[in-house]
């Protein structure tokens, strides 16, 4: 099979190698999915790169845990009635060493997720670390029907699940962006909010005079002061990113009675994840969940894929197609 790995931690462009690996023979409880798209998460591009000292967990890696393909092959005690089930794949490369960016990948059963029809590969292969996590960030401290919520980031790829996933709870939602400007309509999202904007804090509250029961947060120690401005009391700041170690306001959230909820998405228990990728699949069959997906980048460039999201160059996830090659694209 066609895939993508590294054997040693560096730059995009100086270790990731593509070519032929055997195809893999799933094990017990596992299945095999002929892959077409393979999602490429900042998570995946800071273990290739050797994150805060991160040292090389197997002697050689395919990168990515999320993906899209169909069942073509099981192991024993795995669903035989499986083979050939559209399914989106996530938890691939964690703590496994073979990840989605090949044409074919073998994963524990409950990691391959029946893909409604009517949605996409491309869509498929983005719900794994950028859904379960929104997921787990709008909801992991109970419902939010009738509930006002503030999404920052709201562009990108957990932004705007978490955005959809919070309205398809019911809540009002705030959608927060750095730059002011004319975005148009964005899915999930009643009000949109610039960061930018001197008066951001005077215009969420004319949305939530009495302030925001949730914030779903990509960058804590940015707006940690303006989150605390805005909470209600007894509200939750789920975050999952943070630029830098924050400082935090503490009087100003203890007298508010803050939740604050920090999120690893490799370490969710399983009852969470599994209830994440319920959720999901049902709100995309309902078509409550629309992604804007960067075009996808053919496997033997996936040393730009990576670089384009460690440069922040797409406000949208970015996936790639695995049985293409930089002559053209196919699949999906």
């Amino acid at each position: 099979m066609w895939a993508a790995w590294y054997e040693r931690q560096g730059a995009a462009s100086d270790v990731l190698k593509v070519g032929e690996l055997p195809d893999p023979t799933p094990a017990q409880g596992e299945v095999r999915v002929r892959l077409s798209r393979s999602g490429v998460n900042t998570g995946d591009v800071k273990k290739r790169a050797g994150w805060l000292g991160s040292a090389m967990p197997y002697p050689q890696v395919v990168p990515h845990s999320d993906g899209a393909g169909v069942i073509d092959a099981v192991g024993a005690g795995a669903d035989g009635a499986r083979v050939g089930q559209r399914v989106w794949v996530w938890g691939a490369q964690s703590c496994r060493a073979f990840g989605t960016a090949a044409e074919a990948v073998t994963i524990p059963e409950r990691l391959a997720v029946a893909l409604p029809d009517g949605v996409s590969d491309d869509v498929g292969a983005t719900l794994g670390i950028p859904g379960i996590t929104a997921h787990r960030a709008v909801f992991g401290d109970g419902p939010v029907d009738a509930q006002v919520v503030l999404v920052h980031g709201v562009l990108g790829g957990v932004g705007s699940f978490a955005a959809q996933l919070a309205r398809w709870g019911g809540a009002t939602v705030i959608g927060s962006v750095r730059r002011g400007g004319d975005l148009g309509a964005l899915p999930g999202v009643d009000h949109i909010v610039a960061l930018d904007d001197p008066d951001v804090a005077a215009k969420v509250r004319e949305i939530a005079p009495e302030g925001v029961d949730r914030i779903v947060e990509v960058a804590l120690s940015a707006n940690i002061e303006l989150d605390a401005e805005l909470v209600r009391s007894g509200a939750v700041i789920a975050a999952y990113a943070s630029p830098e170690p924050p400082t935090l306001p503490f009087w100003p959230l203890l007298f508010a009675n803050v939740t604050l909820r920090l999120l690893g998405s490799d370490d969710f228990p399983a009852t969470a994840q599994d209830a994440a990728t319920r959720d999901l699949s049902v709100a995309a069959a309902d078509g409550a969940l629309a992604a804007r997906i960067a075009p996808a980048y053919a496997l033997d460039d996936i040393a730009a894929a990576h670089v384009a999201v460690e440069n922040g160059s797409h406000d949208c996830p970015v996936v790639i197609a695995v049985g293409a090659t930089s002559r053209g694209l196919s699949g999906g």
